[in-house]
């Protein structure tokens, strides 16, 4: 043995075997006592030692002997413990059961024996050993288009038994977790995770590969039909991880565009991900055209990317807006409008899109091949893609429509009315040089009054019901309502107010003691005169009192959240508010 090296080599890699071995028993049982596990070290000993090999049968002998014995001895002192472990198990369980429930503990049991992550490690495991079979016995190089048939084909191999495809879902789960998290730290960096991290994504992906598994008998197809399959599947699982990733980027790059952000690099990251979302669906649709036979499963592939390259168009368009108006001097009139007919166009195609996707699948189930499942996609197809975004389109332009006719309906403001007002916009907090006039004559741009009335249809200091001429009583008799305004109302904010710190108007160069001072002294003089209006009673003035305090404290926070830079981003992502598109 040890002239020659083979047998040298071969000696040694069993002696440091044996070595890790006892190492890990010693680590488990928890004592450094190695010796207890190193009976069957004996015979490689004798051998190291040159002992005679009729010694050595004997020595190896001994050494099961040992071994045997000290299982036994283990077992024997131990017999009691699994059934212990076992009763102090379902004290537990029946615990979490009574306090939080039986879907708690099934959360528990699945987080603590990390299900997922086993499941992921197996499959892993089992297609690293179909490669390497496959590398280990052919010697020729693969070229570009074997290595992806080769892929299909593993991946195919090692989803043979449920087992393995649920290995393949939790997989594909953790890699779309893995993507869409990087996507959010390449446009927000470490902010990313300390903001909103993505925790409860990826499952979306692996669900769906599992149900379309299932639906297709993937488990019973054979190896080349299996790849085949998959290759569609995983397609489909292609567009859902696009339509997350641009879930994430979409609000990300309308707030960089709404605020005053100059970092290039930020704008960079944020432009190039939308190109990507852009660009990548189109070229992944082409070239399922080009290789694959057009079917129902297809063409919601290509749906779906259509769609998501639509959705990239009208963000990277609302975000070019944001940019023009930061450039310029003066904010672009009617924004609001071209964001609102911007998501209206991209959402009238994606509607068009999702119906021409059920007549192409009512047609195939007409006169092609019937199927349960596909009759079932194509209702829920057209429940939520088709009636409830028409839907919601529909009270969204009913919602625009009804705002503009009441803002067509008021009253302008003249110049004279203006002077006599002397007043700030109470939602914008800036100048009027026109306003329109509420029926409860309160004075406010129209374009403010207008954001106002896409939230509630009240009057934002009052909260008066607004209506169109349409609708008031005066209108049915011919009669058209002019509310004049009222010279002893007092403005509910005066010209010399300057705003604080939290939006609220402060009298500019007047303290609390003289201000309730000089109003002391207007209410003694305004008593000395004769008026004929009646005096209200108590609780009608507090009820009123605190009406208007209410309405002002709305008011303010209104006016806050609008001139804030989320306010901006919300209002084009969702169309000027409430606009949910077409």
């Amino acid at each position: 043995m040890h002239l020659e090296p083979l047998s040298m080599n071969r000696f040694i890699t069993a002696l440091v075997g044996q070595l890790v071995v006892c190492t890990l028993c010693s680590c488990v049982m928890k004592t450094k006592q190695i010796w207890l596990f190193s009976a069957h070290m004996l015979p490689l000993l004798a051998r190291l030692c040159l002992v005679p090999i009729e010694t050595i049968v004997v020595i190896n002998k001994f050494a099961m002997i040992f071994t045997g014995l000290e299982v036994l001895y283990f077992l024997a002192s131990n017999l009691l413990v699994p059934f212990n472990l076992a009763k102090t198990a379902y004290r537990e369980l029946v615990q979490v059961v009574e306090v939080y429930g039986l879907l708690a503990l099934g959360m528990s049991l699945w987080n603590q024996l990390v299900v997922p992550v086993l499941f992921m490690v197996f499959w892993l495991v089992l297609f690293a050993l179909q490669i390497y079979t496959y590398f280990s016995t052919r010697d020729q190089p693969t070229s570009r288009e074997r290595l992806l048939f080769l892929f299909l084909t593993s991946v195919a191999e090692c989803c043979s038994t449920p087992y393995s495809l649920l290995g393949l879902v939790f997989t594909v789960s953790f890699v779309a977790l893995g993507v869409l998290t990087l996507c959010k730290f390449y446009l927000q960096g470490y902010r990313a995770f300390m903001n909103d991290p993505v925790m409860n994504r990826g499952m979306t992906e692996g669900v769906t590969l599992l149900i379309l598994a299932v639906q297709t008998g993937l488990i019973e197809l054979q190896v080349v039909h299996r790849a085949f399959l998959l290759s569609i599947i995983l397609f489909i699982v292609v567009a859902s991880i696009l339509q997350s990733m641009l879930e994430i980027a979409d609000p990300i790059v309308l707030a960089l565009g709404a605020s005053r952000d100059k970092s290039l690099w930020k704008h960079f990251r944020a432009v190039s991900l939308c190109l990507f979302l852009l660009v990548f669906p189109s070229y992944m649709a082409y070239m399922i055209c080009q290789f694959f036979h057009m079917d129902f499963w297809l063409l919601i592939i290509i749906s779906s990317s259509i769609l998501t390259s639509l959705q990239v168009l009208g963000t990277l368009f609302v975000y070019v807006l944001f940019m023009i108006e930061e450039f310029r001097k003066e904010p672009v009139e009617n924004m609001d409008d071209v964001i609102y007919y911007v998501n209206g166009t991209y959402r009238l195609l994606e509607f068009l899109v999702a119906l021409c996707v059920v007549a192409y699948g009512v047609s195939e189930t007409v006169f092609g091949e019937w199927t349960v499942m596909g009759s079932m996609i194509i209702f829920i197809h057209s429940y939520y893609n088709v009636w409830l975004r028409a839907q919601l389109g529909w009270k969204s332009f009913l919602l625009r429509r009804d705002a503009v006719n009441k803002i067509k309906s008021l009253p302008i403001a003249t110049n004279e009315q203006l002077e006599q007002h002397n007043d700030i916009c109470s939602i914008c907090y800036q100048d009027m040089n026109s306003a329109v006039m509420t029926p409860c004559s309160h004075f406010f741009h129209a374009g403010c009054l207008k954001k106002w009335l896409y939230v509630q249809e009240s009057c934002p200091l009052c909260h008066c019901q607004l209506k169109s001429l349409s609708q008031q009583p005066g209108a049915e008799s011919g009669t058209t309502v002019n509310p004049a305004p009222d010279a002893s109302v007092p403005n509910p904010q005066p010209a010399n107010v300057s705003r604080g710190v939290e939006g609220n108007a402060v009298p500019a160069g007047n303290n609390p003691e003289q201000s309730s001072t000089e109003s002391a002294q207007s209410r003694d003089t305004q008593s000395t005169e004769p008026t004929e209006t009646h005096a209200e009673p108590p609780e009608a003035a507090l009820h009123k009192d605190t009406g208007e305090l209410d309405s002002r404290a709305d008011l303010g926070s209104f006016s806050d959240a609008v001139q804030t830079e989320d306010f901006r981003a919300k209002c084009s992502s969702q169309g000027s508010v409430v606009c949910g598109g077409i």
